[in-house]
């Protein structure tokens, strides 16, 4: 079905976007419960004290002819005083699949411990490589500061967090603070796209990494179609689209929640020490005997999303 937006008096068509639905929530149970089968999947829920508004449009992207519209949705607490800190949440699916919904249980974890939450979608690997991802996310921390009077946000007070490739998304945002090179044009360029926090979910901070590249890869490889080609042919690309390669002075703290798999945080403990070495916030929780995408599951979920409040209250509140 094709959908019609009307701006300035003139129609354009919403493009058909390609989706890959391989990574779900469910089909990751399904392949995790032989291995922990007490995991239990975290539930969506309602509360009346928050409020939950989705798919706000918060990019257009002018695409061919065509406007393409990017979504998100958003969670806030319905009773507060003063203003609302914020943080963006960057699911994952290999750069390729995931979508926004996928952690609203966090979001209203968060929103009911009084932020504004906003769960982002991107644009994924089979409709835009590297680095549209990161132009979007980027855009995406200017628009809640363009909306910073409507929903009485705090705009100098802006975490993101990220699971998988989503957590990769999140640390490149981050450490690229003040970095022109990434901004993209994605829209709401006169306001800053710098973060004050991030969390890294098992995101990967280093593709050059010699643990990641033992990994044996093909053509359809996540990061290989993500980046547009094996790290022997682009290395420069791989390098640029590894965090630990921007970490400066202006770079935020950060927590890092990591579970068994060590694979999937090549570089933490370099780029942790990176940041330490510069007075940075540097924080490593170790989940015991989590698996990858723990942040669906129970018994990871109620940790991790204590150890997330606690960071995001000593960095985005108490100051």
């Amino acid at each position: 079905m094709v959908l019609f937006f009307l701006i300035g008096g003139n129609a354009f068509a919403q493009p058909e976007i390609p989706k890959d639905t391989t990574y779900t929530i469910w089909s990751t149970y399904t392949k995790l419960r032989k291995d922990y089968p007490h995991i239990q999947v975290v539930e969506s829920f309602r509360n009346p004290k928050i409020i939950q508004e989705k798919d706000v449009t918060y990019a257009m992207l002018a695409r061919s002819g065509n406007n393409r519209a990017l979504k998100a949705d958003v969670y806030y607490p319905k009773k507060f005083k003063g203003k609302l800190p914020a943080v963006i949440i960057v699911h994952g699916g290999g750069w390729r699949s995931g979508d926004k919904s996928m952690h609203a249980p966090l979001a209203r974890q968060l929103a009911l411990s009084g932020f504004f939450v906003m769960c982002a979608e991107y644009q994924l690997s089979l409709e835009a490589k590297y680095p549209a991802a990161v132009h979007n996310l980027k855009a995406a921390v200017r628009w809640l500061r363009s909306q910073a009077g409507e929903y009485a946000l705090d705009e100098s007070k802006i975490a993101i967090i990220g699971g998988s490739a989503g957590g990769q998304l999140a640390s490149l945002v981050g450490t690229t603070n003040g970095n022109t090179a990434f901004e993209g044009s994605d829209g709401y360029e006169k306001f800053s796209s710098n973060v004050r926090a991030v969390i890294d979910l098992d995101g990967l901070l280093d593709f050059t990494h010699a643990e990641n590249l033992a990994v044996r890869r093909n053509d359809y490889s996540a990061d290989v179609f993500w980046l547009g080609g094996f790290y022997d042919s682009i290395p420069d690309r791989w390098k640029e689209a590894s965090p630990i390669t921007h970490v400066t002075a202006s770079t935020p703290p950060f927590l890092f929640i990591n579970s068994s798999q060590t694979r999937f945080h090549a570089g933490c403990k370099e780029m942790v020490e990176q940041l330490q070495s510069l007075g940075i916030k540097a924080e490593v929780v170790q989940l015991e005997g989590a698996p990858h995408s723990y942040w669906f599951f129970e018994p990871w979920f109620t940790p991790m999303s204590d150890h997330i409040k606690a960071f995001l209250n000593q960095t985005l509140k108490k100051r």
